[in-house]
Order: C-alpha cells, then structure tokens, then sequence
C-alpha cells in the first residue's frame, strides 16, 4: 500500500481564538486558515467568534468585520461584492465559492474558511494566480478575424449566433470550478482546466471569429483538452451557475465533426 507523508510545514497547527464580548447574543462561529510565508511558521486555523446583529449577511461581511474589527492582519482578495469580479472566491465549508455572494445563513454551524484548494498560497486566504492566468493568456481570448474589417460599422452577428454565448462570456475567472477539478490538480501544469476551456469555447462558437481551426489545432492535445474525465465537479461548483463540463464536451464534439468532415 502506497503511503503519503505532508511535508512538515504544510501540516495544520491550532491557532488563536478571539472570543465574543461576553453579552454577545447572536454568535456565529468562522474558522479561518491562516499562513504567513515570512514567520516561517506553520499554516493554523484562527477561531473568530462574531456578533451577528453587527454584521451583514455574506461570508465576505464577516470576512471584512474580522479585518475590520478583530484581526487586522487576516488578507483576502475582494473587490466588487456583486459576484462579477471573481476576486473573493474562497473555499467555504468545503466547496469553492464567492464569498459575497454566499450568505452566512447557508450554513447552519461552524463556517470554515480556506483558500482555493490546490494552489500556491501567497498569504491567508489568497491564493497566486499566476499560472490561472498564463493558461488563460494562451488560449487567445480576443476576437481574431483573417478579413478586413468593416469600414463604417462594427463586425455584426445576429441575435441567434449572439444567444450561443450565454452561459460562457459570464464566466467571471474566479477559478472555483478549476480548483474543484481532480484532473486539475494533478495535471495543472499541461490541462487547461474547466475555466479556461469554457472561455476556450466561447471564442470558438463566436460567429465573429475566423480562427476557429487554429484554435482547434490548439486545443487537439492529450492534456490540454483530453484530461477531462467529466466528474462535473466543475459545474456543481460555479457560483454564477454556468456548465464548464457541457462547454468541454462541445469543444470535443466540434473535433470530432471535423475529423469526420
């Protein structure tokens, strides 16, 4: 039988618990993964407790009320607290998610809070982003045409070809689905991951493209696409409710169709 050993300083330590005022009625309790690369010391796990009737609905508010109020040195990643951003996507409780957009109340106990699994981790809560975002880089997310273009008007579509986009161009690259996949953490370094083939596909269905075999021939590698075993743990996971698996699979199928001609 095959044995795994952590390394010594990846191995959770207990940490600091910070205590509600003693007539606090409405306690919530948040467990938060803390780590910081220069104190050489261990990750832990810090225990806060709040005072829901001074806090708002959302992960993110207890988030803020922590930085705000408690502990000053927790660091995060937000920024628009509307869900369009990605910025503040966390794992909560187990499962990838924006922590604006998910509110506290569901969740019925205990909310733990941790950085997005199976990533570097720069500080806390933060995860580097580095390699998400060459992936992206690759994939050429822009409009690439092979004719002139238009003289006095923009490169038009109709409202059909404008509807196959739905569903994709509202991906907000927060990476929940990608760090959610097992074929992505364990080969992150060649496949794409679910992120960045939806937004893959986007480009490939936009009727305003004309590099669609280009972007095929990219995508044609054992890795890069094929290493997506569609356990949907993509789609389960997406807090803006898109389908990366279904975007996947019609990337295959657009091969398929043209190797069959």
């Amino acid at each position: 039988m095959a044995e795994f050993t952590l390394p010594k300083n990846s191995v959770l330590t207990e940490g600091k618990t910070f205590k509600a005022p003693a007539d606090t009625k409405n306690i919530r309790r948040f467990e938060v993964y803390r780590w910081n690369p220069d104190s050489g010391e261990n990750p832990r796990v810090d225990i806060y407790e709040l005072d829901m009737d001074d806090c708002g609905p959302m992960v993110l508010d207890a988030i803020l009320k922590i930085k705000n109020d408690v502990d000053s040195s927790l660091t995060f990643r937000r920024s628009c607290r509307e869900g369009v951003c990605g910025s503040c996507a966390m794992n909560v409780n187990g499962k990838n998610t924006l922590a604006c957009t998910k509110a506290i109340d569901a969740y019925p106990d205990t909310i733990r809070i941790f950085p997005l699994p199976h990533m570097q981790v720069v500080k806390d809560l933060v995860p580097d982003m580095t390699h998400f975002y060459a992936q992206y880089a690759s994939i050429k997310p822009w409009i690439e045409t092979q004719t002139p273009a238009p003289a006095d008007t923009e490169r038009l579509q109709s409202r059909e070809d404008r509807a196959k986009l739905d569903g994709l161009y509202e991906c907000v690259l927060c990476a929940c689905c990608s760090t959610s996949c097992p074929s992505y953490w364990w080969n992150s370094e060649r496949y794409l991951g679910p992120a960045v083939l939806l937004q893959a596909y986007r480009w490939l269905v936009d009727s305003r493209d004309e590099n669609t075999g280009a972007r095929l021939d990219e995508l044609e590698d054992p890795f890069k696409l094929y290493r997506c075993h569609t356990i949907m743990n993509c789609t389960d996971t997406c807090p803006k409710g898109l389908n990366p698996a279904k975007a996947i699979a019609e990337t295959k199928k657009l091969l398929v169709q043209r190797k069959l001609g």
